[in-house]
């Protein structure tokens, strides 16, 4: 692409978008047109990228005309719907949702991991990993690049805003029922208070946590816990890998975190992990427990990188890493990394 290429962005007015324009903002600006696309209700709102208003346009088959790529931070449903016209008028798209990520066809990209990945694109469409397996993957791939894994097993513990808008309002008008009270003192006690308005969630989230994030799979599993296994296993090029996931929403508003076991080829040391955490683009170490420093969500949202802590061996097994890990589910664990395809894209060659 020769002149500054042109961008769409499509879901502008939702939590992935609103964070999108902010970090197109922040960030180099090498695109010329930016073109806001949402649902026909929010077109002719304006709203601000690279400091200037910006018109929302509706998401029509017009809506892509002269764009060259295109970011899509919607629903499975649209996207599964509106990325193919988008490409088949011409955009590569960038996609968030979960439709397209398990798909041979189409690459499913972490930049500091497989950026090589996004040249071969046979449908037009790049895939971006889902909000908890980016919370993890950019530590875990520098590990799995100086040691090998052979084996992991995580647990998430999710925020609400992963539910867009919907799950922010959903935590915080349950939290202002619960304020100032004494629940969660007894039985069932938050589960009165809140009443059936549990939104995009099956049972309260304030003052509790819930082992279930997706929809039901097979023998029990999640479609969150299968996705962030399959799409591990594809960024690392490791489709075999033993992986299993738990998948826990928590009261937090924005920002993911995971406990990771992770067993390598190997024999490791904390002290050559710890180098390689600390080196690694687009990851912070910040591990210091005896002076109460490790990462948590209230001090990561807002932020870029992946922040890890807690690294320890495993006390029965040489080969195998103790890790705690956060990081902003709409930032990198979304809006970011698909700003980063985009620009990836946008360099060549095509």
């Amino acid at each position: 692409m020769t002149a500054r290429p042109a961008l769409a962005v499509v879901g502008a007015t939702g939590a992935v978008g609103t964070v999108l324009l902010q970090i197109l903002s922040q960030r180099a600006d090498i695109w010329g047109e930016i073109r806001l696309i949402a649902s026909p209700r929010s077109a002719g709102r304006k709203l601000t990228v690279r400091g200037e208003q910006v018109e929302v346009v509706a998401l029509d088959e017009d809506a892509f005309t002269g764009v060259d790529i295109a970011l899509f931070g919607v629903p499975d449903e649209i996207a599964a719907r509106w990325a193919p016209v988008a490409a088949a008028a011409g955009a590569v798209v960038v996609d968030h949702s979960g439709v397209f990520r398990t798909d041979p066809d189409v690459p499913l990209v972490v930049p500091e991991i497989n950026a090589h990945a996004v040249r071969r694109r046979p449908r037009g469409i790049v895939s971006s990993p889902d909000c908890a397996t980016l919370t993890m993957i950019v530590a875990l791939g520098a590990l799995h690049a100086e040691f090998g894994l052979r084996e992991l097993v995580v647990s998430s513990y999710q925020a609400a805003s992963q539910a867009g808008h919907a799950g922010v309002r959903t935590l915080r008008g349950q939290l202002s029922l619960v304020a100032g009270t004494d629940l969660g003192t007894g039985p069932g006690d938050v589960r009165r208070a809140v009443g059936d308005d549990t939104g995009p969630f099956p049972e309260p989230v304030a003052l509790n946590v819930v082992p279930w994030a997706g929809t039901l799979c097979d023998e029990g599993w999640s479609s969150q816990e299968m996705a962030v296994r399959a799409e591990t296993r594809k960024i690392l090029g490791l489709p075999q890998l033993p992986v299993a996931v738990t998948c826990v929403r928590v009261p937090v508003i924005t920002t993911h975190s995971l406990t990771v076991h992770a067993r390598f080829e190997g024999e490791v040391t904390v002290d050559k992990a710890r180098e390689i955490i600390a080196t690694a683009p687009g990851v912070v170490l910040y591990d210091d427990p005896a002076a109460g420093e490790f990462p948590t969500p209230a001090d990561v949202v807002g932020t870029d990188p992946t922040w890890v802590g807690r690294v320890r061996r495993a006390l029965d097994d040489p080969t195998a890493l103790e890790l705690f890990v956060c990081g902003d589910n709409l930032r990198k664990g979304a809006a970011l990394n698909m700003a980063q395809i985009a620009e990836l894209v946008a360099a060549g060659p095509e």
